[in-house]
């Protein structure tokens, strides 16, 4: 009696246990074929190996420095006077430290200031880069500009701290045509390496909206909403082993633009007036030895509307980023 209790017990417990390491298994299967599709697409070689090359590891970690500033200028005539306005934000400093798998990688970032309560911004940066495409996504909501106000015949106006509130977003990518031999990866991500020098034509598009409210007299909003497209030239300079420069402009022109300025209960609409464009200029310094490697990365951003006999709009968005990595 007690040997067949024992039997219907075991005959009960199998297909618990059973299923229980078949869950396992097969939650260890997922990963594992994750894992494989990963690696297949990241050794994939369809690109010439005597440019650039993965990283021999899968790993990386990184620790990085950014920092990051705005400018907003203006210019033109009131009342039959020249104007010249400046708003400058304060620099952020951010410290990140990120990990990287196979080409994905994941970040945390922390802004020290911020985190003391002597800073109120809000910034936000994604990018991608991949060796035939990639982009930048910034946007920026910052209300401790700060600057000066000068008209002819009169004299120049201190603008402080909280008069003016800017929410910009800018969006610039580029396909680069000569992705086999140039990569822009190697400068910004590192998860290729340029072995010999190269470069590469490379398509543009960009785009920019922004809204600015400046509490000043009746008070002043402007809006302004602009995409742009454009080519522009990229170059990996290795001048020696484990060593690229890298310098890239993507001029932009654009094909769309509605831009509108409230002051008071009064609305202008600004017309659009050729060359209006958008910049992005790029540049890296990248040192590699062993499996470590430092570098520095800058992406900067211009933006003209209007025209400056009747009312122009000058914006400088950049960003500056020291990183140390260790490839693992």
């Amino acid at each position: 009696m007690r040997l067949l209790v024992l039997r219907r017990l075991f005959a009960m417990m199998v297909p618990a246990l059973m299923w229980g390491g078949g869950q396992s298994l097969s939650a260890q299967n997922l990963f594992q074929r994750l894992d494989s599709m990963l690696t297949t697409n990241y050794r994939k070689i369809n690109y010439d190996t005597a440019y650039i090359v993965r990283p021999p590891t899968r790993w990386t970690a990184m620790a990085r420095l950014n920092v990051s500033g705005a400018l907003i200028e203006s210019e033109g005539i009131d009342n039959g006077q020249h104007f010249v306005t400046e708003m400058e934000a304060n620099s952020k400093a951010t410290f990140s430290l990120g990990v990287g798998y196979q080409g994905f990688s994941l970040s945390l970032a922390l802004n020290p200031a911020k985190l003391m309560g002597k800073y109120n911004d809000y910034e936000l940066n994604f990018n991608c880069y991949r060796r035939n495409f990639g982009f930048d996504v910034i946007y920026h909501d910052a209300k401790n500009f700060k600057g000066w106000y000068d008209q002819e015949g009169m004299e120049r106006i201190e603008l402080p701290d909280g008069m003016l509130h800017v929410q910009t977003l800018n969006l610039n990518a580029y396909y680069a045509f000569n992705c086999r031999r140039f990569s822009y990866p190697a400068a910004f991500s590192q998860s290729y390496i340029q072995r010999r020098s190269a470069g590469s034509f490379l398509l543009a598009a960009s785009g920019m909206g922004q809204r600015a409210t400046l509490d000043w007299e009746q008070g002043l909003q402007l809006k302004m909403t602009n995409i742009g497209i454009g080519a522009g030239y990229g170059y990996n300079y290795v001048p020696g082993r484990g060593w690229l420069l890298h310098l890239s402009a993507l001029p932009t022109f654009i094909v769309y633009s509605h831009t509108s300025m409230t002051f008071g209960d009064d609305r202008v609409s600004m017309r659009y007036r050729f060359p209006e464009c958008i910049i992005t200029g790029r540049g890296a310094v990248v040192r590699q030895w062993g499996n470590k490697f430092l570098g520095l990365t800058m992406v900067y951003n211009f933006t003209n509307i209007g025209d400056k006999d009747d009312f122009t709009v000058y914006n400088t968005k950049w960003r500056i980023r020291t990183f140390f990595g260790l490839r693992l």
